[in-house]
């Protein structure tokens, strides 16, 4: 219960921080973008280092790159699929997430997982 806690307060001060960062960038939808996810990112990762130590946030850190580069395969392969095959987003996104899940597992079994 305790690390719950920890992870919400270290998770909205870092968001607070990161939105009081993107409201000072231009154009003030760049905001949105550092809001949530670097700040989550950025708390497990901290609670890790502090719980299980740095090889262990090492291996979490890795897992998140090869997520975020699955998440920008899926992104492009929606957007295939949308414009060529004229699909509602749905269906697309459905289609896609084969994508995603080809090449998140791809680079966890070619590049090394969490252990």
């Amino acid at each position: 219960m305790a690390e719950y806690l920890l992870r919400f307060f270290a998770g909205g001060v870092i968001v607070s921080a990161f939105a009081m960062l993107g409201d000072m960038l231009r154009p003030r939808s760049f905001g949105g973008l550092l809001g949530a996810a670097p700040s989550v990112a950025l708390a497990t990762l901290g609670i890790a280092v502090a719980r299980h130590g740095s090889q262990y946030a090492a291996a979490e850190s890795w897992s998140m790159i090869y997520g975020a580069a699955a998440l920008a395969c899926y992104s492009l392969a929606v957007c295939h699929v949308l414009i060529r095959s004229r699909l509602a987003a749905l269906p697309a996104s459905i289609i896609a997430f084969a994508v995603w899940l080809a090449v998140a597992f791809g680079l966890l079994a070619g590049l090394g997982g969490a252990a």
